[in-house]
């Protein structure tokens, strides 16, 4: 299902239907949680970069009921990341099919019984401010559930469906944000949205991700193929999509391929390789064709979700836009320059010690945030079109320098 009809969907039918489960809940639901948590059903249904980013939430959760409590319900092609953190057992994920939207509202359906088949007693909604995912909490029964709140139109209405009513903070990172929902489900819902937690005790690491020998030999005969070299070196990788959930995110394609072509100009040993999903392979063959040079290859639709992070920690750089990549590449060592624009990288940038960033300074950026659902008017990202090649270039030869200098040590 495309970003617009779930967010034409979450409107048109969440607004209604929060506001009808509002009104049954204050006349007729007066349940009031009792005894320990035992059961968790998280919510997540779209985009697989925040699903790395609440990595620590979902270790925390874990850590409280154990593997086998934890449930999360996903839209199926957001999926490969969830079962690669490897956190969640597989045969607890919810998976929502796609197929349009009959099949998706079906799906969501079926997930919400299987909750309810499940003894779920508790809910963690996770998407920021969606209708559809506050009348999925309420609709499983669950006697606690913990969810963002406008309490003064400080975020999109959505009812009154939470038993634990957080307020969004803007100014924290939306890692810190899932962990910060974890901790409100097992506290007192009355004083909230107050909550007496020192931040910097919280565990935000993320995971480290190891390949086996098998993955990593597979991966390296994948690069043989495409370059007839055994270690082709120094590889950088370059991610030219976007996903339509915030279009203005897409830095040009001809830039990314004049990019390919300065790299390999510059250096006679680089290796360029154009990284996507299947569906993006015949556009990034097209950029590939387009530099015209034997070191720049495609990699689009060669790897599997798996397959592409072994690929990042035989890689030296990636560069994308601020889209899921950059996340997913956080789990490894590769390092990892994001070009930002209408979002601002304070909530959602790449973490890590090897995360860079390009941007520039525009006062209308960032214009999508949470309060608006990620939403803006602008029909010209002058903020992502004010990234020059020049700019973007120098980044990728002084992280190189940095990594050879590292080496060399």
């Amino acid at each position: 299902m495309k970003a617009s009809t779930i967010r034409f969907v979450d409107r048109w039918l969440g607004i209604p239907a929060c506001a009808l489960l509002t009104l049954w809940r204050r006349l007729f639901d007066w349940r009031r949680p009792a005894g320990p948590i035992r059961r968790v059903l998280v919510l997540k249904l779209v985009e697989q970069g925040a699903t790395v980013i609440a990595e620590p939430a979902l270790r925390a959760v874990v850590n409280r009921v154990g593997p086998d409590n934890i449930f999360f319900m996903v839209l199926e092609e957001n999926r490969a990341i969830l079962d690669l953190l490897d956190i969640v057992p597989r045969e607890n994920v919810i998976s929502v099919p796609r197929g349009g939207m009959l099949a998706t509202i079906g799906g969501i359906l079926g997930g919400i019984l299987r909750a309810r088949r499940e003894g779920v007693d508790a809910v963690l909604d996770f998407e920021f401010f969606a209708r559809s995912s506050a009348v999925m909490a309420y609709l499983t029964g669950a006697s606690r559930r913990a969810g963002y709140h406008s309490y003064h139109g400080d975020g999109p209405w959505r009812g009154d469906l939470m038993t634990h009513r957080v307020l969004y903070n803007p100014h924290h990172h939306a890692l810190l944000a899932f962990l910060l929902l974890v901790e409100a489900l097992w506290r007192d819902p009355e004083p909230l949205p107050a909550l007496d937690i020192d931040v910097n005790s919280l565990d935000t690491t993320l995971t480290r991700f190891g390949p086996s020998p098998g993955e990593t030999a597979d991966v390296r005969q994948t690069l043989r193929e495409a370059t007839g070299r055994d270690d082709p070196r120094p590889l950088v990788l370059l991610n030219a999509n976007a996903s339509d959930l915030i279009p203005l995110r897409k830095w040009d394609d001809g830039r990314y391929a004049e990019l390919a072509r300065r790299l390999l100009h510059d250096d006679p040993e680089v290796f360029v390789a154009f990284t996507g999903s299947p569906s993006e392979a015949a556009p990034i063959d097209a950029l590939v064709r387009t530099v015209n040079h034997p070191r720049c290859f495609s990699l689009a639709g060669r790897t599997t979700m798996r397959q592409l992070l072994v690929l990042y920690t035989l890689a030296d750089v990636l560069v994308s836009n601020d889209s899921g990549p950059g996340h997913f590449a956080a789990l490894t060592d590769i390092d990892i320059i994001t070009l930002v624009g209408p979002e601002t990288p304070k909530v959602w940038g790449v973490l890590g010690p090897h995360a860079h960033r390009v941007s520039i300074d525009l006062p209308c950026s960032p214009c999508v945030s949470i309060y608006n659902n990620r939403l803006s008017s602008c029909p010209n990202n002058l903020c992502m079109q004010g990234i020059t090649v020049e700019m973007v270039l120098r980044k990728v030869r002084d992280v190189l320098r940095e990594r050879r200098g590292r080496a060399s040590a």
